[in-house]
């Protein structure tokens, strides 16, 4: 169920509880002492390779991917800049409250528990109609564009940054592998939740959501009784 027909504050509210809890599922994987995740690891090694700062080699992959997307057909929103920025400050505050896994058995209970909860926030948060991030972009549109299941393009992603981060001599860990083969599932899984996927698997809409923030409820309405959907 999207929402880009509630008030805007109620959609930025949702936008930001969903990268709050984007953030924290992050923290539970740092914290579990298990691996870098795939992207993590992708901007490690492409420090290596540059000399970069793992911070700049973040952004500059993220730029990168929100041109590729561009290209291939997505339109970025408001909500592909807060996902940008938020998710880093929010995770910086949870961090410093969030004790480490004490043992390799609570550190998988945190890693399981962070994928999890990604997959719920990914739904979460591109909902809200204002954009999705780089990587969750580029998943949707992707997945549009050839009819792939959300899970299958989003391992095919996350396997291909593992690669190629491992290639740039970034480690990997348990924890590395774990996220790039249950990531792709838990997405689906959080964006069937909130209506964002097709009976396929697919993504429901061609830029996740963003496109139908620009439709008015009387255009809504319209589109409604004349039986058609502003995600086709």
């Amino acid at each position: 169920m999207t929402n880009t027909h509630r008030s805007l504050p109620a959609r930025w509210a949702q936008l930001i509880a969903g990268l709050l809890a984007f953030a924290v599922a992050i923290a539970l994987m740092i914290r579990s002492g298990l691996g870098l995740g795939p992207w993590d690891a992708f901007h490690v090694g492409l420090h290596l390779l540059t000399g970069l700062s793992v911070g700049v080699a973040s952004i500059v992959t993220g730029l990168v991917i929100v041109g590729i997307s561009i290209v291939i057909g997505a339109k970025p929103g408001p909500g592909t800049v807060a996902n940008m920025v938020l998710i880093g400050v929010f995770t910086d505050l949870v961090l410093p409250v969030l004790p480490t896994a004490p043992g390799w058995m609570p550190g998988l209970a945190y890693y399981i528990t962070g994928i999890a909860l990604m997959g719920l926030a990914t739904g979460m948060y591109i909902s809200a109609g204002l954009g999705a991030g780089p990587r969750d972009g580029l998943m949707a549109t992707l997945s549009r564009r050839y009819r792939w299941s959300i899970q299958r393009t989003r391992t095919m992603i996350e396997l291909s940054a593992l690669a190629l981060g491992w290639a740039m001599g970034g480690k990997l860990g348990i924890g590395t592998i774990l996220f790039a083969v249950a990531i792709g599932p838990s997405v689906q899984w959080g964006m069937r939740v909130f209506g964002l996927v097709k009976t396929n698997g697919s993504a429901a809409t061609p830029d996740v959501v963003a496109a139908a923030a620009a439709l008015t409820d009387e255009q809504a309405s319209v589109a409604a009784s004349r039986g058609a959907t502003p995600f086709p």
